[in-house]
């Protein structure tokens, strides 16, 4: 009956016509501008067509839709909505509408992923019959969005308010049981015989077995709730989603409000509150910079799998020297994701605390029954503890992790290339110190390279891999491979002092000293930059850090740049590490850390950091919180722009997503170079000449004037 590019339409047996989608060119089916054009034409088709008794829909793909093509979106940001977007956003409600009114039934087989708009196309179907082995969601949430087909409207009146809400506040994925369980699907299958029971499914309707048309009045009429249940219902959620998502996140709130706002009302009246709220939600920065967010993770994902693809072999045994709790964070993160590794240290001391670092998260695991005790038994047994540097000539990846020492790990680094084969690829998780100075202890530095990982390892994604001078591409491909395996982000950078991450961190510690320096009270600093969106504050974050760390840290970023980060007075870091006070590590930093009911570290204010600074620094007061914005995070931004400007790190994309995987800059904010052109780069420059005279790594760097001045921006639609 019908064959585009991104869906066919076949008469089967008994008058029953199948909806195939099928996008060409794509490895997943998704609504694009395409896709909405041939689903329109199809089903008018379908509604001409009087042999038609009813309609299966099911995909050709591995997955079933994946939800609505981003980067059709772009155009929209801003409410500068384009009027082809828009038309097509439109369009597919009217396609639902449309799916849903036929003479007959309809039935979907999901196999695969049914998201976003893939799933309100199912809720407009009939019936629905799932593979055990697909998932389905509403994640529009995650984007600083709510669903725009129709999903607020009929995933409440198919599954009850409270499902709905949840689902669509938390965005989550939902397996086929959940599903089930709820009502969203009517009957869950094994793969491979999805297709005959949706088949059947859709017989019996035919057949007048199940009620169809009943079904749709369902979706149609107000929610089954009186005045009260509604109220409790709506604003108990609304008060909880709110206090979970935070005053940065207002679109998982807004979609409970459309839902109680069109609870009374019909069909059609309840999609137009829907699409009204889409458009307000699309309009702002929030939905701009967490879809910028999605498409740039996607960016450094298909980067990261280029690399893996081009690797000369995969990593079946990795090992990591020098266990304690970084080690042991490695080894259990290679273990849980299924490579063994070996774990050596020079004393007994070192591995049981790196293995007792790997029973611990694996242990907690098990307690919130996210694993089996076989399951851990099965990771635990693939980490092999050791002494020697036994049967290290069998490894592919070893990743040194030995105190942060140049000295040293020139010795450590010298004897290990002497116990591994020539293609062995050794990678150092040093934090600061130069890749091509490590390189200088090595015989064979094309096969060295960075491979940084970030504490604590287990919850934090990033790894950045720091191509040396001399570094092959063959380590690189390796060291991403086994990135990706370990189920990081790897974002490739060229080393410099501190790499990317921390050479653009110091900076902003810098901003935050100057600050204390002047008369700045740290709690208030703290309280600013976490109204900003950063999880923590700068003197909270330094205290997690490690004030012997950040010490260390600023000695090396110092002589690599000593123009802009050569100390010039003893600042409120030197101050406390002077003191001992060192951050959580010891119990006393900016604050004072006392252990809660679930036996983790708890802030409390310590007057005696304030006695301890108070000789170091000017007379305590108040600053406005644009000036503290200001000065911690210019120094920050031009500090990233200098490493984009000089090939540190390949573009804008990766230089936000390490910031926010990395240290977890705001996500709301899309990244620091978003957040520039958000800010608008004449609006940032102006804010750099404000504070400029505090010295180097406030000024806008010479690039960042000349876009001001042309009014460019770092991304492009």
């Amino acid at each position: 009956m019908f064959n585009g590019s991104a869906i066919s339409v076949t008469m089967l047996d008994g008058g029953i016509a199948e909806l195939n989608f099928d996008l060409q060119g794509e490895s997943v089916n998704k609504f694009n501008t395409q896709t909405v054009l041939e689903l329109s034409q199809a089903l008018e088709l379908l509604g001409k067509n009087d042999d038609v008794k009813g309609l299966l829909v099911t995909s050709a793909k591995p997955v079933f839709i994946v939800g609505a093509d981003i980067t059709e979106f772009i155009p929209m940001f801003g409410g500068e909505t384009d009027s082809d977007i828009g038309s097509h956003l439109s369009k597919n409600n009217d396609n639902f509408s449309a799916l849903e009114s036929f003479d007959f039934p309809t039935c979907v087989a999901i196999n695969g992923y049914a998201m976003g708009g893939g799933l309100e196309l199912c809720l407009a179907c009939d019936f629905r019959v799932m593979s055990n082995a697909a998932k389905v969601g509403l994640p529009e949430t995650k984007l600083g969005l709510i669903p725009g087909w129709g999903g607020t409207v009929r995933l409440p009146r198919i599954a009850g308010a409270d499902t709905a809400i949840d689902w669509i506040a938390s965005g989550k994925e939902q397996k086929a049981d959940a599903a089930l369980k709820a009502g969203v699907v009517d009957g869950v299958v094994a793969p491979e015989d999805l297709r005959d029971a949706a088949l059947s499914v859709l017989q019996d309707a035919i057949d007048g077995k199940f009620d169809y048309e009943a079904r749709r009045d369902q979706k149609d009429e107000p929610l089954k709730l009186n005045d009260t249940e509604s109220m409790m219902v709506f604003e108990t959620s609304k008060a909880f989603v709110k206090g979970k998502a935070g005053p940065h996140y207002p679109a998982p709130v807004k979609a409970i409000e459309v839902m109680q706002h069109a609870a009374r009302k019909y069909g059609d009246d309840a999609l137009a509150i829907e699409q009204d709220a889409f458009a307000e939600c699309i309009a702002t920065p929030v939905a701009e910079s967490l879809v910028g967010i999605f498409l740039a993770d996607q960016y450094i994902s298909k980067k990261a799998k280029k690399w893996a693809k081009n690797a000369d072999k995969k990593v079946e045994r990795a090992a990591v020297l020098g266990a304690g709790i970084m080690g042991g964070g490695i080894a259990y993160q290679s273990a849980f994701k299924g490579t063994p590794i070996r774990m050596k240290d020079i004393n007994q001391a070192g591995l049981d605390l790196g293995m007792s670092e790997a029973n611990k998260l694996l242990s907690k695991a098990v307690h919130r029954k996210r694993m089996t005790v076989e399951k851990m038994g099965e990771t635990l047994a693939r980490i092999d503890p050791t002494l020697s540097y036994d049967n290290f000539d069998n490894i592919d990846v070893v990743v040194e992790a030995v105190v942060e020492n140049p000295k040293v790990k020139h010795a450590v680094l010298s004897e290990l290339e002497d116990k591994v084969t020539d293609d062995t690829i050794i990678a150092s998780n040093t934090s600061t110190i130069s890749i091509d100075l490590l390189a200088q202890a090595l015989k064979r530095p094309e096969n060295f390279c960075g491979m940084h990982f970030f504490n604590p390892v287990h919850r934090m994604p990033l790894v950045e891999v720091i191509r040396g001078e001399k570094t092959s591409d063959t380590a690189i491909a390796r060291t991403v491979a086994y990135a990706l395996a370990m189920g990081k982000k790897p974002i490739v950078v060229n080393d410099c002092p501190g790499f990317l991450v921390n050479r653009v961190l110091f900076p902003y510690f810098a901003g935050f000293m100057d600050l204390l320096r002047d008369g700045a009270d740290f709690q208030q600093v703290d309280k600013v930059m976490e109204r900003f969106g950063w999880p923590m504050g700068p003197a909270y974050l330094m205290d997690v850090v490690g004030m012997d760390t950040g010490h260390h840290g600023q000695e090396v970023m110092a002589q690599g740049f000593p123009d802009r980060m050569q100390g010039t007075y003893k600042t409120a870091g030197d101050v406390m590490y002077e003191a001992d006070r060192l951050g959580q590590k010891n119990g006393v930093g900016f604050y004072k850390y006392e252990t809660d009911k679930r036996g983790k570290p708890k802030k409390v204010v310590d007057e005696a950091a304030y006695e301890i600074l108070a000789p170091h620094t000017a007379e305590r007061k108040e600053f406005e919180p644009e000036e503290i914005i200001a000065r911690m995070m210019v120094p920050m931004a031009t500090e990233l722009a200098r490493c984009l400007e000089e090939g540190i790190v390949a573009s804008a994309a990766e230089a936000d997503m390490a910031l926010v995987y990395g240290v977890g800059f705001p996500p709301f904010r899309g990244g620091i170079f978003r957040w520039i052109d958000q800010t608008g780069i004449q609006a940032f420059v102006a804010m750099s000449d404000q504070v400029k005279d505090l010295g180097p790594l406030y000024d806008a760097t010479p690039t960042q004037r000349k876009m001001a001045a042309d009014g460019a921006t770092y991304y492009t639609l």
